[in-house]
């Protein structure tokens, strides 16, 4: 995002959260970041969305999972992400239910309100940028999923999608497997059919990694120490 005289616009903030003092510790967490623009603040989905419509769109929503209006974390999520807008989970991360519901609608990841203000910040910067934000909490909680859906895929396929979800390339797949790429990218095709299939939708690289962890494909992310 540019503005004019080509510099780097803020990315636009939104907050769902009904708990004041949170979302006034939020605020000061951004405010000195030049970076990060916290514009809109709302106890509700509906009501940030209802002020969104009137205002530039947003780069990212941070949502609490527990809201006073009774309104369930994939709900919020989906009505969020059909609007255009990706979402932080923002919370106490004390019911894995709920970060699994919202993991499954398509967060960008979940950061704990206990967390320190680097870690949160770094976060929040990393979620606005449309990129996963990934955290043991996060992992743990759709790996510890009992009613994930097996979705069959061959050993050929689960060693394509081991590879590829790890972060390499289609071509590097290739070579690794000594598949020729035209067949690598049919692999993938089959495997993000094969999830769609089971309810479990992998569209994009990201989604592969997550239902990668899910089952086990790969390994959940470590939290290294702090120095």
């Amino acid at each position: 995002m540019w503005a004019e005289g080509g510099e780097t616009a803020p990315r636009r903030i939104g907050l769902v959260e009904d708990h004041e003092s949170v979302a006034i510790g939020l605020a000061a967490m951004l405010a000195p970041e030049s970076d990060l623009d916290l514009v809109l603040t709302a106890g509700t989905v509906p009501e940030l969305l209802g002020a969104a419509a009137n205002s530039a769109p947003l780069d990212l929503v941070v949502l609490d999972l527990r809201l006073a209006d009774g309104s369930s974390p994939e709900d919020n999520v989906r009505a969020l992400r059909n609007r255009g807008v990706e979402v932080l989970v923002f919370t106490g991360a004390d019911n894995a239910f709920l970060v699994r519901a919202a993991a499954k609608a398509g967060v960008l990841g979940v950061v704990r309100k206990s967390e320190d203000v680097p870690t949160v910040v770094a976060a929040v910067r990393r979620a606005a940028s449309g990129e996963q934000v990934v955290t043991t909490d996060w992992a743990a909680a759709i790996d510890g999923d009992p009613q994930l859906s097996n979705v069959g895929l061959s050993p050929r396929q689960e060693e394509v999608l081991t590879l590829y979800a790890s972060g390499e390339k289609a071509s590097r797949v290739a070579r690794l497997t000594g598949l020729s790429e035209q067949t690598v990218n049919d692999y993938l095709g089959r495997i993000r059919q094969k999830y769609a299939d089971a309810g479990r939708p992998a569209p994009t690289k990201t989604d592969l990694y997550k239902r990668a962890v899910e089952d086990g494909w790969l390994p959940v992310p470590e939290r290294h120490p702090r120095p």
